[in-house]
């Protein structure tokens, strides 16, 4: 039994200081319960259970120091010199910027279409008002009086003369007509080309293709000319000094073009192909 109590004591204080108040508490309950078993060991009959009882509490103390222990238990003290651990920062990953696509305009085939400047016609005859020139220097005059009257414009030779410079030596040049053209018809639509020699093949071209666009735009070509041809009738005309003539058609495309003359109202039109035309300009030019 003293040594039962023994190892009871060196148990309790080997424990914190909180289990110790409960451990006295046991010892106090064990040395009540042997004091009484000193008293009654004459006793035998009686002091048998006695002896049983403070056996069986023992135990009983002992599991109330456990669970008092459960209870009162506290985390331990953390030392003050331990710093916190912190997780290592993750910098964010930065989202991928989003691309933005531009989406492409959808061409509206209806407007293509309106858009779209028609095919000319493989020929064409202007209407105008013919007039011949009212002085022999007055081809200049004239020539764009009749062109102006095919996009439905009048105007007098003297005026038209006024504008031009026209003296009696005649008109200096295509410049000078076309810049009177564009004064009467709006949106400036005219431009002068200028032959410096004999024309080539890409000059030819480019006349056909001017005479075509600006028949086919409801205007006449103003063509200054110098010498001698002979029209698809067979007609011959002679301009060693120079004449202005208006183109006011075609046909085959631009192939072969149409004269408005006004040198001579018996013979008011004629036709000529477009390389005899272009031979004629040579050295000149014309307003289209």
């Amino acid at each position: 039994m003293k040594h039962h109590m023994k190892r009871q004591l060196r148990r309790l204080t080997t424990q914190r200081p909180y289990q110790v108040v409960v451990g006295s508490a046991a010892v106090l309950v064990l040395a009540t319960g042997a004091a009484a078993l000193a008293a009654g060991v004459a006793d035998a009959p009686t002091g048998q259970p006695r002896a049983t009882a403070v056996a069986e509490t023992a135990p009983r103390l002992d599991d109330v120091a456990s669970r008092a222990e459960a209870r009162v238990a506290v985390p331990a003290p953390t030392s003050p010199s331990a710093a916190p651990t912190t997780s290592p920062s993750v910098s964010p990953t930065p989202s991928p910027r989003a691309t933005r696509v531009k989406a492409r305009p959808t061409a509206d085939p209806d407007l293509a279409r309106r858009v779209a400047a028609p095919k000319p016609p493989s020929s064409k005859l202007l209407g105008y008002d013919y007039q011949a020139q009212t002085t022999y220097y007055y081809c200049g005059p004239a020539a764009v009086r009749n062109a102006l009257s095919a996009a439905g414009i009048e105007r007098d030779q003297d005026d038209l003369a006024a504008q031009l410079g026209t003296t009696e030596m005649g008109t200096n040049s295509a410049e000078d007509t076309t810049r009177v053209l564009n004064a009467v018809v709006k949106g400036d639509p005219y431009r002068t080309r200028m032959f410096a020699g004999t024309p080539s093949d890409a000059q030819i071209e480019r006349l056909r293709a001017d005479v075509v666009a600006t028949v086919a735009a409801k205007r006449a070509v103003v063509a200054n000319v110098a010498g001698d041809v002979t029209d698809l009738d067979g007609g011959w005309h002679s301009f060693p000094g120079g004449h202005y003539v208006a183109v006011v058609g075609y046909r085959d495309n631009g192939r072969t073009v149409r004269i408005a003359d006004s040198a001579d109202p018996s013979l008011p039109a004629y036709w000529v192909g477009v390389t005899t035309l272009a031979n004629w300009i040579a050295t000149r030019g014309y307003s289209a």
